[in-house]
């Protein structure tokens, strides 16, 4: 009777740990906890020429001259594509559809890993509107 008390407890650990590691297959990580964080094909710089090639400055915000920073968040997911694309301090309607409009474009980037194995992580990032 305990061997069989045991080994049911057993298997009912070991579902839970299972259940566990299903979870965390889904986690969004930080940078303080990987061991490579994620980065665009190139680097950062390579990442503000593709958004500098690719923002178009809206015909509104000239016209207003508006000037500053987006701020957006995004999910650098383990295949490398951008999900979960936020605004999270905006400037106008207009660039900030503008951003997330880029943002959506953008190409697939190197995944952040932990244990050597591809993890989504979580990533902020500003975008300027300055008329040249």
């Amino acid at each position: 009777m305990r061997k069989l008390i045991f080994l049911a407890l057993t298997g009912i650990a070991m579902c839970l740990n299972q259940t566990k590691a299903q979870d965390n297959s889904n986690k969004i990580y930080d940078f303080t906890s990987l061991e490579k964080v994620p980065d665009y094909p190139g680097g950062i710089k390579k990442f503000y020429e593709f958004l500098g090639r690719e923002i178009k400055y809206p015909e509104v915000a000239k016209k207003n001259s508006t000037q500053g920073k987006v701020f957006a968040s995004f999910v650098v997911e383990k295949n490398g594509a951008l999900t979960d694309i936020q605004i999270t301090k905006g400037l106008t309607k207009e660039t900030d559809d503008e951003a997330l409009r880029v943002l959506n474009k953008s190409p697939r980037w190197n995944p952040g890993l932990l244990n050597g194995k591809p993890v989504r992580v979580k990533y902020n990032i500003n975008i300027n509107f300055s008329m040249k």
